[in-house]
Parts: structure tokens; sequence; C-alpha cells
């Protein structure tokens, strides 16, 4: 299973590409779109948001509602492309008028690709990396999830998530599966405690009217993902080490760990293995879940823990000191469009960055030429590993 997203932040669509789904899933944009919605919401959000009404066209790999098995074709239109027809046009422009453009960015934002991804593909309008480089792409990674998500749920596997912090404003509780499953929708910052959640607000706030952003903590949750997914044998195919890679690749994520992750720094070994027991309704399983769910690479049995970092978003309306990269004389760095925080969102698109990384692993772990097949493997799977 894999997947490829191509598009612009202010073009006309983001277009993904899935191959490897298994024929006769039950697929419709509707439920793709009902996941892009929640990515869309979060208090904090700036005004292209409020622009923005993402849902899902299915272009192909999808009849009366089925997978066939083949490549699935997603779309997802840009509806403020309509504003920037003059900026974000393919036809060739002439260079007079390439100079009268507006928009034009030389002064490149502390913390973006913009400086570097211009060095890189040798740009002189940086325009041409934050189009890109911008975190409008994750609505299509949220699309490939959504699918990916919908195929867990056949095999009983569920994916959640919650927001921990938010600028310094922690939810410390400890909360059971249950409470997390039952609490993550509750309000627009994805935070089960309430207090804690309008803490948060007032820190956005206040971030917001400074003209600055800021960061937070984000876990998400694998509920009955069978054991041995994964492998031990080398270092590419460790699924926690792969679940790394995905979460970190997401815009502004700068650090990712597992169970009680960090924290392990300070435990002694006793207080961080999980103790092994056995009983015969379900097999194997640990008295705890420090390590979050793996062991060697591989799932052990228990919910995956995956805990991840975001940064504050580096585009701020107090801009930081840059240089503009034609006059080489310093300046504030350019302004665009942008959230004072968006980690409520993040969650989102970390749960379904998770869910692909999880449906990828089945994927490859199990014959998968169709949905009945995956199915009664995983099924036959799970009670073996019951016996062992």
């Amino acid at each position: 299973m894999r997947f490829l997203t191509a598009g612009e932040s202010h073009g006309p669509q983001l277009t993904v590409i899935i191959e490897g789904i298994p024929a006769n899933l039950q697929l419709t944009a509707e439920e793709i779109t009902s996941e892009l919605l929640k990515r869309q919401g979060g208090y904090g959000r700036g005004r292209r948001m409020q622009i923005e009404k993402d849902t899902v066209e299915i272009m192909s790999g999808v009849r009366n509602g089925y997978t066939l098995g083949s490549p699935i074709t997603l779309v997802v239109k840009n509806d403020d492309h309509k504003h920037w027809l003059n900026i974000m046009g393919t036809a060739p422009i002439d260079e007079a008028a390439q100079e009268a453009m507006k928009r034009v960015i030389t002064k490149p934002r502390p913390g973006h690709a913009d400086l570097v991804g211009g060095m890189k593909y040798n740009h002189r309008d940086l325009r041409n990396v934050l189009e890109r480089s911008s975190a409008r792409e994750t609505a299509a990674r949220v699309a490939v999830g959504a699918v990916a998500k919908l195929l867990l749920k056949q095999l009983g596997i569920e994916i959640i998530s919650r927001v921990k912090e938010i600028g310094g404003v922690k939810d410390e509780h400890e909360y059971t599966l249950e409470d997390i499953r039952n609490g993550n929708e509750r309000n627009d910052v994805r935070c089960l405690d309430e207090a804690v959640a309008e803490r948060m607000r007032e820190r956005i706030d206040a971030a917001k009217k400074a003209g600055d952003s800021i960061g937070g903590e984000v876990e998400v949750t694998v509920i009955n993902c069978p054991a041995g997914l994964g492998s031990y044998v080398h270092y590419d195919r460790k699924l926690d080490g792969r679940i790394a890679q995905s979460v970190i690749s997401i815009n502004a994520f700068k650090g990712v760990s597992f169970g009680a992750g960090f924290k392990m720094a300070a435990l002694p070994g006793s207080e961080v293995q999980d103790p092994i027991a056995y009983d015969e309704a379900q097999g194997y399983y640990r008295l705890s879940n420090h390590l979050g769910g793996f062991e060697g690479g591989m799932t052990n049995g228990m919910p995956i823990t995956v805990n991840a970092v975001m940064k504050p978003i580096p585009t701020l309306y107090k801009p930081l000191p840059s240089v503009d990269i034609e006059t080489k004389e310093a300046y504030q760095a350019s302004i665009e469009r942008s959230d004072s925080c968006a980690v409520p969102a993040a969650s989102i698109v970390c749960e379904h960055a998770v869910a692909f990384e999880i449906a990828r692993a089945v994927l490859e772990e199990f014959q998968s030429n169709h949905m009945e097949q995956l199915i009664q493997q995983v099924a036959e799977y799970r009670a073996k590993v019951r016996a062992y």
C-alpha cells in the first residue's frame, strides 16, 4: 500500500492516488469528507478554514460504493483558488508581467522551508516553495488516512486522538480508553478536561492578540491491533520506526515518542518494562503499557500510544527578522495568512498518518486481494496468537 499527493496550497486542487487497497471495501466520498471536516475545525484556526469547504471527489478505483482493487484517485478542490487565478496559473507569462505580479516573495520566513527550498530548487520567487510546503497538503493525507481507518474498522481496529497540551497548558489526568473514545470530540480544542480546555483557549487568544503562535502535544491511540505487526529483523521493517517517520513528516511536528516516552529516561527498568501475563480468553497481555504497545519494533497486542509534539506555526503576524534574497538587506519576514494555533487540527492529521502506517503493515502481513480474504486471515491469525 502506498500513496502520492499532488497540488499547491492555492492551486486548483489536491490530488491523491492510493494503491494497494483491497477490493470490496465499502467506501464513499461522504465518509472521507467527514474526516476532513474534523481537520478543518479547532480553536485558533485562521480565515482559510472559513473559505474552504473540504469535500472529496472519488475519481477512480471505486464503483457503486465499493473499491475495485485498482488505484483510487481522490480530489479535494481548493475553493480559494478562484482568488489566485493570475498568481497560481499554469500558463507562461511574459517577463514584464512577472515583475508586476503581486505576492512575489523574496523575504523568507524563519522556521519555514522558504529559504532552503529556494536555494535547493533555484527559485527566486519563494512562493514556488511555500505553496507546496504548506500544511494545506495535510488535507490530502487525512483523506488517505480516512480510507485506511475504514479498512481497519472492518478488522476491529480503532484509532482515536486527543490534545494533551497547548502552549504549556497541560491535561495531566490519566484516562481510560473509554474516556478517550467518548471524549475526544467533546470541544474545539479536543481536550478531555473542559476546565483545562478553557485555559487552552485563553492561551490561544493571548498568542493571537500578540501576533504570535503556540504549539502543543497530541496523543494517538490504536485499539485492538493484533500482536506481531512489523518486524525486529531489519531497521526499515520496525513499525514504530515507520510510524515515527510518518508523524515527523507532518508539517511542524518535531518530536515523537511511544507510551511513557521521554519520561523513561528518568525511570529504572523495573518501572518501564511491561510484565507479561496470560489467560485463555485473551491470550498473552501486559500488566502495564509503558512501552506503548511495541516491543522490538513489533506490536505486542496492547494499545498503541503515540505522543507527538508540534512546534508553534512559524508564520507570525509580528514577523521575525529576515533577509531579502534579492537585495540581501535585513527585512521583516513575509506575512502569509495563518493560524495562531493548529494543534487540535494537527491531532486529526496525526491520527490519520498513524492509521495509514497501521493499515500498510496489516496489508503487508496478510493476503489482501479482497476484504473477505483479509478479514478471514486476520481472524485466523488472532486465534493462532491467542493459542500460542
